[in-house]
């Protein structure tokens, strides 16, 4: 489920958490890094589970529509296909998310109440109007309506507060988690009835790569600083932006002690991360320093990596 790129926002909010708090210590950091991974893995359980409890209500839509009085068209042809579909059928009899739903107490976070709220909105969209009169029924516009109903809750403010109220990492992890919910969506009903327990996150990339670059950031750090300040001719060190000099000494960190990593992708990485967290002009400037500081320490013979085509 976690990318390293994901993995490496993770540590870089960690180190940045730790320039904010001096009580914070690296053995408290690594054990809350280890703690958020496991909630992004819950989060994500979390979302799904969502998803199925909203289309469990469209059992009382039907029951409803049914004793109107006056029904309208759509009441007459209503079924229950957005729950009763072999997508949804699949998680609700599997055991894996059952068995995280109870560990978790999923169902004594949200009530009925907070599901039928989003089941109505939605219900009221035309994309479900248009699925409910469709004659055939089948995975492909099974998936599709619930994808869309995915979207529509991601829109939701309600929908995004409550999740927040519960996981204050909602908006961390928000993008990692869509995108798994729409990659787990789209590969059902599978065969494996393990399927949801193959995205609890890798110990090579949590721990072989996350931890180690956590705990070589922070115990290198000066290294990495004296390594960093020769290529800031026109700046000063002591005001820089604290995310800029977090990253700087991350991607220097991967330059010299992690071995598998292409220097490209780490330079490339950091770039893109700096967009999004950083200032407007940290691209540039993030792009320039670990230019500079790639070239001398390949010029010192102190890049070191194996693989055919890693030093590039």
């Amino acid at each position: 489920m976690l990318s390293r790129r994901s993995v490496r926002v993770k540590v870089m909010q960690f180190l940045y958490a730790m320039d904010r708090d001096v009580d914070l210590n690296a053995s408290v950091v690594t054990k809350r890094y280890a703690e958020r991974i496991n909630i992004s893995f819950e989060l994500l359980l979390f979302n799904i589970y969502i998803l199925r409890e909203i289309t469990r209500l469209s059992i009382d839509d039907k029951r409803k529509r049914k004793a109107k009085h006056l029904p309208t068209d759509l009441d007459k042809i209503f079924t229950t296909k957005l729950f009763k579909n072999d997508v949804i059928q699949f998680l609700v009899n599997n055991n894996y998310l059952n068995s995280k739903v109870d560990k978790f107490g999923f169902a004594d976070k949200l009530d009925k109440d907070y599901f039928k709220k989003l089941y109505t909105e939605f219900a009221a969209t035309e994309p479900y109007a248009v699925f409910i009169m469709q004659e055939e029924s089948n995975i492909e516009n099974s998936v599709e309506i619930l994808l869309e109903l995915f979207r529509f809750c991601r829109q939701s403010e309600f929908y995004n507060d409550v999740i927040e109220d519960h996981y204050s990492a909602w908006i961390d992890d928000k993008s990692l988690v869509i995108g798994a919910t729409k990659k787990i969506l789209k590969s059902l009903p599978s065969l494996d009835r393990d399927v949801l327990s193959t995205y609890f996150p890798d110990d090579e990339t949590v721990d072989e790569y996350g931890a180690e670059l956590l705990a070589r950031t922070i115990q290198e750090k000066e290294l990495l600083i004296e390594i960093i300040k020769p290529m800031l001719k026109n700046w000063d060190h002591e005001r820089l932006a604290v995310i800029d000099t977090i990253l700087l000494n991350m991607a220097v960190c991967e330059f010299l002690f992690f071995e598998s990593i292409p220097t490209k992708v780490t330079l490339n990485e950091y770039v893109d991360i700096s967009k999004e967290y950083s200032t407007p002009k940290s691209k540039e400037f993030i792009n320039g320093v670990l230019d500079q500081v790639l070239k001398k320490l390949d010029t010192e013979g102190k890049i070191k990596k194996k693989g055919r085509g890693l030093v590039q």
